[in-house]
């Protein structure tokens, strides 16, 4: 069983691995920011119907969406220095391999996140905007104290469930070469021989943190559900 799983270098996996988490924490955090951001834009567009665009936009979401993550970052990985290469003349190829993860990432969250938000702000009833234009706001206003702090109370459970997936799909980043996490867990195997017990920490890791954003996000939530509560 010691040859199988041993308890010390499961400790000792533990203090190794355990530092690389700011990388994959890193991935998500700025991930999460320019998706969010991205997310909107698309929303926005996809309710606003403009001619052409729409129709442009409808493709890159079901390429996002209908085609694996990993895929999407070697595209990215091999195809983007290629593409800035002739367009521009720019020699990107000595940038961190961590950007073209972020920019895969960020590229598929703007499909997810669009089709998330597009889908909250489209549930609030329209007669809400109707009513708010009718007593003197503008569109502007209507959206910003009407149907945004809706759409978020309708929009905040998936986006939290889109966040673990997030943390989840950094770990694809060890396929190109990323020491986070994963790529930490393997590099040691690698070295000695003994792989179980890094993956095993790497679990762990990833089971404790995804379970702290669940209660973040479910306080969170009850604290919006409970200040709508006492409005009504």
């Amino acid at each position: 069983m010691s040859e199988f799983l041993d308890f010390n270098r499961f400790l000792k996996r533990i203090i190794q691995i355990l530092p690389y988490i700011k990388v994959s924490l890193g991935m998500l955090i700025a991930s999460m920011i320019f998706g969010t951001i991205l997310g909107i834009i698309v929303a926005l567009i996809n309710i606003k119907k403009i001619p052409v665009i729409k129709q442009l936009l409808q493709v890159y979401i079901s390429f996002m969406r209908g085609t694996p993550l990993l895929v999407q970052m070697m595209i990215v990985y091999y195809g983007l220095p290629l593409l800035i290469q002739s367009v521009f003349n720019i020699d990107i190829n000595g940038w961190n391999t961590i950007i073209f993860v972020d920019i895969a990432i960020v590229l598929n969250e703007g499909a997810f996140l669009g089709e998330i938000f597009r889908s909250a702000i489209t549930s609030v009833d329209h007669t809400q905007k109707e009513a708010a234009l009718t007593v003197g706001m503008t569109n502007l206003q209507a959206y910003r104290r009407i149907i945004i702090p809706q759409a978020i109370r309708i929009a905040l459970p998936p986006y939290g469930v889109d966040m673990i997936g997030v943390f989840h799909n950094t770990s694809l980043a060890y396929s190109l070469g990323v020491i986070d996490l994963m790529g930490r867990a393997k590099t040691l195997g690698v070295a000695d021989g003994h792989s179980l017990e890094g993956f095993l920490v790497v679990t762990l890791i990833y089971v404790l943190f995804c379970l702290i954003l669940r209660l973040i996000f479910k306080k969170i939530n009850k604290n919006i559900s409970y200040g709508r509560r006492a409005k009504i």
